[in-house]
């Protein structure tokens, strides 16, 4: 019998459940995976709270992304075979040994690309890629910040956006952190338990400020991140790992420059099967081709979820972190 982390009711750490699991077998347009890596991430404890509604209700196994090797294929699926390794990201339900996955959604990882580096880079590098070639896409000479530099996200989109020629902000929580960003493709970065993110900013740029913020921190660091901007600048928020933005008067923008702000998810970007493709193939090449290292700093056994949750949320983790079936 195989097994999976399951929640039977919205709590902390505490309520996910190293479980029995029978995956079934795969239907029209799917295919059974075995599992051997499995990516955590923040959206996944957006799941467990309740502050993301799961789409089925409880219970749900969370999980947004990993990758393994087909076991099966259902019918009208004609481009996988057993014994292909793949790579996913989908809303729910990766924290298992085995699953069952809409074959459309699946990618396959090329050589030279681990199993576990897969699972590591699916969803948090697939954001970069949309990030900083879609929603603003960045070009040799523009000026970002990335809060949470160190997070997952953040060490990709720092490396990526360098290696198209942006000039580079990060911000971070500690000393350690700083260094790991530093080393990680951001030209300056600030420790934003120590300084004002936006008086240094301003310090930097030479009062010019930035073209565009990625933002995944949303509460804390909002609305200093519209005052990182220069007039006409983005401020994209694809996260919220210190809570939701209150609302605010719209006109917020227009006093403050006449700014675009946007909240983007990777699964609009991703909705297309030829935009997945297109982004997976982009985030494969960026990363063999050296531009971009993914480097994998916690592995934790599945069944231990728990502990890795706990860790992500109190900021003991860097970087990206695995889960191993």
């Amino acid at each position: 019998m195989a097994k999976a982390v399951r929640i039977h009711a919205h709590g902390g750490p505490e309520v996910l459940s190293w479980e029995d699991d029978n995956p079934g077998t795969p239907g029209l347009g799917q295919a059974l995976v075995r599992q051997t890596a499995i990516g955590l991430n923040f959206l996944d404890t957006y799941y467990r709270t309740g502050l993301y509604a799961a789409p089925n209700g409880l219970p749900l196994v969370a999980g947004a992304e990993a990758a393994g090797t087909v076991v099966e294929v259902g019918e009208g699926v004609d481009w996988l075979r057993p014994g292909d390794r793949v790579a996913y990201f989908t809303a729910i339900g990766a924290y298992a040994q085995e699953r069952v996955v809409a074959a459309d959604r699946l990618v396959k990882v090329p050589d030279g690309i681990s199993d576990e580096m897969a699972a590591a880079m699916m969803l948090k590098g697939m954001t970069a890629e949309f990030l900083l070639r879609r929603t603003f896409p960045i070009k040799p000479g523009d000026t970002l910040l990335c809060h949470a530099a160190a997070g997952g996200v953040g060490l990709i989109l720092g490396q990526w956006a360098k290696h198209l020629g942006a000039n580079t902000i990060g911000t971070a929580g500690s000393a350690d952190k700083v260094e790991l960003a530093r080393a990680h493709g951001y030209d300056h970065v600030i420790n934003y338990r120590e300084q004002d993110f936006v008086a240094e900013v301003k310090n930097i740029t030479g009062g010019k400020m930035c073209d565009v913020v990625y933002d995944s921190v949303g509460k804390d660091t909002f609305p200093g991140s519209l005052d990182c901007l220069r007039p006409l600048g983005m401020f994209v928020c694809f996260g919220q790992s210190s809570g939701p933005i209150p609302p605010f008067n719209l006109s917020m923008l227009a006093q403050k420059g006449s700014l675009f702000a946007t909240r983007p998810t990777l699964f609009t970007y991703t909705a297309k099967r030829e935009h997945l493709e297109r982004g997976a193939a982009a985030l494969f090449d960026v990363v063999l081709s050296g531009k971009v290292e993914v480097r994998i700093n916690q592995r934790y056994a599945l069944e231990d979820a728990a502990k890795a949750h706990a860790d992500l949320e109190g900021r003991k983790t860097t970087g990206t972190t695995i889960l191993i079936p």
